[in-house]
């Protein structure tokens, strides 16, 4: 073969060293590939391995909040059941502070193995819109696996208030302007307070915020008399409601819930659109294996329909759901948008 720069033309006598080298690339095009799929094979043949044996120790869920609330007791209730279906321990590890931020952070940076869990409630939609600097990003950070329960926003007022429907309070709160206030069971980002300010927005009311460290205490402050008009979690208000020490105005799900049958929702008072569904579920550190995924939301969807747990879901006022974790990712999207939004226009800042 000649040497040098070839030619736009092509010379007879080159054919033969065209070919061979066609056959040649033809090869390492062929040794390319196979060995590229050999690579993806030798990647992909532990972590199906991995799965297969899944799990092999113990599995650790984090609860980004303090011993005791709401999310540590479902958390615990829901690894208690994971350990008795799949034969080994998941434990819980309470991990609090920045409003849930450290302890999800913490679980953004663990290993995609599927030996950590995070157990979330609304706040890791709503984090990112609250703080500067949320140490995960809520769509990258996290595979969802299963949204397991939700609970909703009651709106309820002190006896004493002159008002039997929803129409009835913002009417009178518009012809009474800073003369009332709201309790909520936690401050800025909890979900007392997005929905009281989506209410109080709406209806471009004259509607302070009261924050309580608990919905047991801004429920202890309204049958007082002190915050006449609360937006709680149902579960500590729900007896209060049957001795007539509260008056249920609506629930702010979209559909009634089973712990108050009887009160209505938002919508069905007239105004639809003002809503809270403040869901709980697990996810695991983005890029875990899809088939532990998978295993984790069968269990856990086994798990939530057990007599057991759907009674104690009622007892805390809550709703079983069981969600694919598709669902579960949509859930998390319409919930950043939504409460962002709200808190945009509310000008939310952490307390």
């Amino acid at each position: 073969m000649k040497t040098g720069r070839r030619s736009a033309s092509f010379d007879p006598e080159d054919r033969e060293d065209f070919e061979n080298e066609d056959t040649v690339m033809q090869i390492v095009r062929r040794q390319f590939l196979s060995l590229a799929s050999a690579a993806i094979a030798t990647t992909a043949i532990p972590q199906i391995a991995a799965a297969q044996n899944y799990p092999a120790r113990p599995v650790r869920m984090i609860v980004p909040y303090a011993p005791g609330s709401a999310t540590d007791v479902h958390a615990r209730l829901v690894a208690q059941k994971l350990s008795e279906h799949l034969g080994k321990q998941f434990y819980v590890e309470d991990i609090g502070g920045a409003g849930g931020n450290i302890g999800m952070g913490r679980a953004a940076q663990a290993a995609p193995d599927g030996y950590t869990l995070l157990s979330v409630s609304l706040s890791l939609a709503v984090n990112p819109a609250l703080y500067d600097k949320a140490p995960y990003d809520p769509y990258r950070s996290f595979d969802p696996v299963a949204l397991t329960h939700s609970t909703t926003v009651l709106l309820a007022v002190n006896p004493s208030v002159p008002a039997r429907t929803v129409r009835d309070l913002i009417a009178l709160i518009k012809s009474n302007p800073g003369q009332y206030n709201y309790a909520s069971g936690g401050g800025v980002g909890s979900p007392g307070y997005l929905v009281g300010e989506q209410f109080r927005l709406s209806f471009g009311l004259d509607l302070p915020q009261v924050p309580f460290n608990g919905a047991n205490l801004a429920v202890g402050s309204t049958v007082a008399g002190h915050t006449p008009i609360a937006f709680v979690a149902p579960a500590p208000a729900i007896s209060l409601v049957g001795e007539g020490k509260l008056r249920a105005l609506a629930v702010m799900s979209k559909t009634r819930t089973q712990a108050l049958p009887d009160v209505p929702t938002m919508a069905e008072a007239g105004y639809p659109g003002i809503d809270c569904d403040s869901w709980f579920g697990i996810v695991v550190p983005a890029g875990t294996p899809k088939e532990i995924i998978t295993l984790l939301n069968r269990e856990i969807v086994k798990i939530i329909a057990l007599p057991d747990m759907r009674e104690h879901f009622a007892t805390l006022g809550s709703d079983p759901v069981g969600s694919t974790p598709e669902e579960f990712a949509e859930a998390i999207k319409v919930a950043v948008e939504k409460w962002g939004k709200v808190m945009r226009l509310a000008n939310a800042r952490p307390q």
